[in-house]
């Protein structure tokens, strides 16, 4: 008979299910009723035959809770087993660990999208002169110029966007992280609040716009300050404008698990859409090709099938116009402007001020693609 002492855990109801984990590890799990019960009488110290006995007779239910200990040890939900403590790896350091809850609890107001409403609202209504085109981030006659405020304030933005996402799930009591990752050619800053799944509805879609939000608000108030502004200073917020703004039709590629997917998937009330999306996609391959196998989302309640299977169209579709404009476009440019740039740093005839203006371009464009090229490779050998 096995007595064990839970890690704190969070929980909260979810249909006829619960959802239960650790914010520390951000693990967590979809239980039924009974096993919820089988968790409450496991931390009143019950061993795990004495807490199957109890389920029964209040249940009905014949539940093998010496396995479900098991799984909830490989969980990570379980500190001691027989008083002997169970071993497992540090979890990660979040970022900005010092922040705490209570220093920003103010990022779940109601108040707050309001306010970015309201911004929002008066830089529509004010009309600046800021044309949203590709002309606006072109502010200099000089190239390097151009791509180093871009690629500083393009990254600037990016970090901003995560740290709104980060600090609201802090509020929610989740050690949130930030780090780079990559979706397919896309390389991106990202940040993991996987606690967030225990957090209130309106608290775990306000974690998901906050990075939207804030890309709103900036843009919003550098087009506002644009338009009281002439000259270089004029055309640098309206290039800010537009960079703030670039990143939101990203988020709507909902096959690459951008924020509008998180609200998405929270909003159809699935468990893994793009998981379960996946899987679906290659069991329709194996079809196709005449191999049997069984349909992984079978197993599915029948609202969560139907959305897996409309995900799965949009995510083949997606990666494939994806992977098209890369090969056709990205790569093609990226290339010319690379050989250009190696042009002019070995062309005799080539002045100091064009030499530096290709060095800028050439550290700029082949360090993306050595980073997305790093930050890829870590990822597959990242433990799953």
């Amino acid at each position: 008979m096995s007595r064990v002492r839970l890690h704190e855990l969070a929980a909260r109801a979810d249909g006829s299910e619960w959802i239960v984990g650790r914010m520390a590890t951000g693990r967590f799990v979809a239980l039924p009723a009974v096993g919820k019960r089988a968790l409450e009488l496991l931390g009143e110290g019950l061993g795990s035959d004495e807490a199957a006995r109890r389920l029964l007779a209040e249940t009905g239910q014949d539940l093998d809770v010496a396995d479900f200990v098991d799984a909830l040890v490989e969980l990570g939900f379980v500190a001691e087993v027989d008083g002997r403590p169970v071993p497992e790896p540090d979890p990660p350091r979040p970022t900005l660990a010092r922040l705490r809850p209570r220093h920003v609890r103010f990022t779940l107001s109601p108040v707050l999208p309001v306010l970015v409403g309201l911004l929002v609202a008066a830089a529509l209504l004010a009309r600046p002169d800021v044309a949203l085109g590709y002309r606006t981030l072109l502010w200099s006659g000089h190239g390097s110029a151009v791509v180093a405020f871009g690629a500083a304030a393009g990254w600037a933005l990016l970090l901003l966007h995560e740290c709104a996402h980060l600090v609201t799930a802090r509020a929610t009591g989740v050690p949130a992280r930030i780090r780079l990752g990559t979706r397919l050619q896309f390389l991106v800053m990202q940040t993991d609040i996987s606690g967030i799944e225990l957090a209130p509805r309106r608290h775990r879609l306000t974690a998901y716009l906050a990075g939207i939000a804030t890309n709103l608000a900036v843009a919003a108030a550098a087009a506002l300050a644009a338009g009281a502004l002439h000259g270089t200073p004029h055309r640098l917020l309206a290039a800010l404008t537009v960079l703030a703004l670039l990143p939101l039709p990203f988020q709507l590629m909902v096959f690459l698990r951008t924020d509008v997917y998180f609200v998405l998937q929270d909003l159809l009330r699935c468990r893994d859409l793009h998981g379960d999306g996946r899987a679906y996609a290659r069991h329709a391959a194996r079809r196709l090709l005449g191999r049997t196998g069984a349909d992984p989302s079978l197993g599915l309640p029948a609202h969560e099938r139907r959305a897996v299977r409309v995900y799965a169209v949009v995510l083949v579709v997606g990666t494939a116009l994806c992977l098209a404009f890369l090969a056709t476009v990205t790569l093609p440019a990226d290339i010319t402007l690379l050989a250009r740039a190696a042009d002019a740093l070995v062309r005799p005839d080539a002045s100091t001020a064009q030499r530096l203006d290709a060095a800028a371009v050439a550290l700029a464009l082949g360090g993306v693609h050595v980073l997305w090229a790093r930050t890829w490779w870590r990822s597959r050998r990242r433990p799953r």
